[in-house]
C-alpha cells in the first residue's frame, strides 16, 4: 500500500454513526487523520473554518444534499478533492457529481481497499494541482520583459530559472545567435536577490584580447599607453550584482585561466596594480557553440567549463517554438508600434500563417528586427504581405537561370493519359513552386506562404535546380 503521511487530513462526512465510524476506522488505519460528521451543516462549518486535503461523503444527508456540500467545496480559493458515496445506484447521480467537480464515485457496499484507493488517488490529485498551482504563481512573478513563450521548452527554461533566482551559482546558458540569451540572463537577474545591483553584460568575441584583461578587472593611471587614468573594470563595476558574459566560449585561452582564478578566489588585481581587491558576483554566462565540444577540442579549459556549468540552461530556437511564434510576433508589433507611434493592432491571417511556415533561421532577433521593419516602413492597422522585407527569407539569392523571379512565367499542368506522359515527381514540384511565385509575382515568402511551406525550402529547391541545370 502507497505510504500516507499522518497529516493528510480527511473528513468523512456520513449521517449513520456506525458505517461514519467504520470509514474513519478504515482510513487511519491506512495512516490517514479523519474527522467525522454527521450533517451537512456542520461539515460545510468546518469546511469553511479550515479545508482538508479530502473529503469523503454520503450523497443522501439529513439536512441537505451531498451535492451541495460538494458544490461549496469547489467555490472555496482553497479547493478539496471530494469522494462521494451513495446507496443509490443511479447513474445520474454519478454524472451530476463527476460535472460539479467530484474525484471519484463509489457505491455502497464497497470494501476498506476501495475506499482507502479512492483517498489516496484523491489526496494525489490534491498534491499535483497544488503543486501546479505554485508553479503558475512562481511563472507568473517571474519578470519576462521580452522573454515570453507558452511552449513546453520554455516552460521548462522557466522552471530552471525560478529554482536559479534563489541562489548564486553560476548559469550557463548556451543557444542558437538570435534565441535571446542575454535577455534570458536579464530575466535571471532580475528575479533573484541581487535585482538592486548592476547587471552588466561583457560580449567577449568583441573585445580585443589585448583589451579584455583591463576591461574585465580595469587599470590603473599609466599602466600602459594611453592609459591616462584610473579605470574600474567590469568585475568592480558588477559588485554586488551580476555580470554576464556572452560568447564566452571566444575567450582567449590565457585569459580563463584568470577568469578561473577570480571565480575561486574572488578576489582580482587591476592591470599595473598588486593591490588584491574583492568582488562578489554572480557569473552568468553564454555561447552559440558546443561548450563541451569545445573542451574536446582543447579550446575552452576543462576545469572553467565545470566552474561555469553548474546550472545549465538550453535555449530552443524559435523553429522549436512554433507555439510561440505568433505570441512574440503580436508582442513585437504592439510594443514597436507604440515606440514609433504606430496603429498598428494585428497580422493578416497570410502573414500570420507564413509565419508560422518559416524556419526563423535568425530566431527572435529576425522575428524582432522583421517586425521593426514593418513597422517603421508602413502605416496601416493590419500587418499584410505586401509589407514583409523585400530581403526576408533570405540573405542573397540568385534567381533560376539568372532570369529575374518577377519574369518566371507560370508553367502548364500536365494530365497523364498513359505511362509515357506522366511526368517525374521532382519536375511536377518545380512546376508547382515556379506557378507559385509567378502568381505572387515573384514573393518567394509569400509563395511559400501560400503553399505550406517555409520560404527557406523553397530557395533550397531552386539552388538545387541551378545545379541541375549547370
Amino acid at each position: 500500500m502507497t505510504n500516507v503521511n499522518n497529516n493528510t487530513l480527511v473528513y468523512v462526512v456520513e449521517d449513520s454513526h456506525s458505517s461514519g465510524a467504520l470509514y474513519c476506522r478504515q482510513l487511519e488505519k491506512a495512516g490517514f487523520t479523519t474527522q467525522h460528521f454527521f450533517d451537512g451543516y456542520s461539515a460545510l462549518a468546518a469546511i469553511k473554518k479550515s479545508m482538508p486535503d479530502v473529503i469523503v461523503q454520503d450523497v443522501n444527508l439529513p439536512d441537505i444534499s451531498g451535492l451541495e456540500v460538494l458544490q461549496f467545496v469547489k467555490k472555496q480559493s482553497k479547493s478539496a478533492q471530494v469522494v462521494i458515496i451513495t446507496s443509490n445506484s443511479s447513474i445520474d447521480i454519478a454524472v451530476e457529481a463527476m460535472r460539479l467537480g467530484g474525484f471519484d464515485f463509489i457505491e455502497k457496499p464497497f470494501s476498506a481497499a476501495r475506499l482507502v484507493a479512492a483517498v489516496i488517488n484523491a489526496n494525489k490529485q490534491t498534491i499535483k494541482d497544488l503543486v501546479t498551482t505554485c508553479h503558475k504563481t512562481e511563472m507568473a512573478s517571474l519578470p519576462k520583459q521580452d522573454f515570453i513563450g507558452e511552449s513546453l521548452a520554455m516552460q521548462t527554461v522557466f522552471r530552471l530559472l525560478i529554482s536559479a533566482s534563489r541562489s548564486k551559482a553560476s548559469v550557463f546558458i548556451t543557444g542558437e545567435s538570435g534565441t535571446g540569451k542575454e535577455v534570458c540572463a536579464q530575466t535571471l537577474h532580475n528575479a533573484g536577490a541581487r535585482r538592486q545591483e548592476p547587471f552588466i553584460a561583457i560580449n567577449c568575441a568583441a573585445i580585443p584580447a589585448e583589451l579584455f584583461e583591463s576591461e574585465f578587472f580595469g587599470h590603473v593611471r599609466g599602466a600602459f599607453s594611453g592609459a591616462l587614468t584610473e579605470r574600474k573594470g567590469a568585475v568592480e563595476v558588477a559588485n554586488g550584482g551580476t555580470l554576464f558574459l556572452d560568447e564566452i566560449c571566444e575567450m582567449e585561452f590565457a585569459l580563463q585561466a584568470k577568469l578561473l582564478r577570480f571565480l575561486q578566489t574572488g578576489t582580482f588585481c587591476k592591470v599595473g596594480s598588486n593591490e588584491l581587491q574583492q568582488s562578489d558576483v554572480r557569473i552568468v554566462c553564454a555561447t552559440n557553440r558546443n561548450p563541451s565540444a569545445e573542451v574536446g577540442e582543447g579550446r575552452f579549459r576543462e576545469d572553467l567549463y565545470y566552474r561555469l556549468n553548474v546550472i545549465p540552461i538550453k535555449l530552443p530556437p524559435l523553429r522549436e517554438r512554433t507555439n510561440d511564434i505568433l505570441l512574440l510576433a503580436k508582442h513585437f508589433l504592439q510594443s514597436k508600434s507604440a515606440e514609433n507611434s504606430k496603429a498598428f493592432q494585428q497580422l493578416s491571417p497570410e502573414v500570420e500563417q507564413f509565419f508560422l511556415n518559416y524556419d526563423w533561421p535568425g530566431n527572435i532577433r529576425e522575428l524582432q528586427n522583421t517586425i521593426e521593419n514593418i513597422v517603421v516602413m508602413h502605416d496601416s492597422i493590419v500587418v499584410s504581405p505586401s509589407m514583409l522585407p523585400s530581403d526576408f527569407g533570405h540573405v542573397q539569392h540568385a534567381p533560376l537561370n539568372n532570369a529575374p523571379i518577377n519574369n518566371i512565367k507560370k508553367s502548364p499542368s500536365y494530365a497523364a493519359s498513359s505511362h509515357h506522359d506522366i511526368v517525374p515527381l521532382w519536375i511536377v514540384e518545380k512546376n508547382t513552386i515556379l506557378s507559385a511565385i509567378a502568381c505572387c509575382d515573384g514573393n518567394i515568402p509569400l509563395a511559400a506562404a501560400y503553399l505550406g511551406v517555409s520560404a527557406s525550402t523553397i530557395y533550397r529547391k531552386i539552388k538545387s535546380w541551378e545545379q541541375t541545370d549547370n
